[in-house]
């Protein structure tokens, strides 16, 4: 009897551990946007479900206005905070202390109730033998508040992403802001701020250097 021959594919390597998969803030989010006539359309609906009419003078041009500012006001999904944080600067004379850029304001839209979230961003890093534009960490943060967002999660995506591409010894980042779906419905209460804060490496390890971090954000000398 003859025996049979089959040819069966080799088998996967699986010595080498699999990269690990970035994080979802290190990418330009793929988004599947609607055309500007649907967009216009939605806004439409929602004029008539306020009870008001979008056939009213005032309210002709609103949805394309709406979705003009929608446009400007949602930009980080189609940008790379990345990108921002690619360029950086080794000639920094021994530098090896705290940068700290402290009263970043930024208007964001909490993705629960799509209305605004308005606050200050208070961004530190310990470089380690380079560093950044001052206005990148700014544009990061910029990035970040273009987004349908919670304060935690852009909170931790700000820190990440610096600590991600620059690979300093530690960042520190800490957000206080008002928001709108707290002043605006539901309790009503205008004026109250949500504090949150993210540390990373030596920030997180040395709560010394927190402490120095939360003085400095409040101009007092470290």
């Amino acid at each position: 009897m003859d025996a049979v021959v089959k040819n069966f594919p080799p088998r996967p390597d699986n010595t080498q551990p699999a990269a690990p998969a970035k994080p979802d803030y290190m990418e330009k989010p793929v988004t599947d946007r609607p055309s500007q006539a649907e967009v216009e359309a939605a806004v439409r609906t929602l004029l008539r479900w306020t009870g008001d009419s979008p056939d009213r003078e005032g309210l002709v041009d609103t949805p394309k206005r709406v979705a003009k500012a929608y446009r400007e006001m949602f930009s980080g999904y189609d940008q790379c905070p990345a990108d921002e944080l690619g360029r950086t600067f080794e000639e920094v004379e021994g530098y090896d202390d705290m940068v700290l850029v402290r009263d970043i304001t930024f208007h964001s839209h909490c993705e629960h109730h799509m209305v605004p979230i308005i606050g200050k961003a208070h961004v530190a890093y310990l470089p380690d033998g380079k560093v950044v534009g001052l206005s990148k960490i700014a544009r990061t943060v910029d990035i970040f508040a273009h987004r349908l967002q919670t304060q935690e999660a852009m909170t931790a995506q700000i820190a990440g992403v610096i600590q991600d591409v620059l690979n300093p010894r530690g960042v520190a980042v800490m957000l206080e802001a008002e928001h709108m779906c707290m002043a605006m419905r539901g309790i009503r209460k205008q004026g109250s701020t949500t504090l949150t804060t993210t540390f990373t490496g030596t920030f997180k390890d040395h709560p010394e250097e927190q402490a120095r971090f939360m003085m400095m954000v409040r101009g007092f000398p470290a």
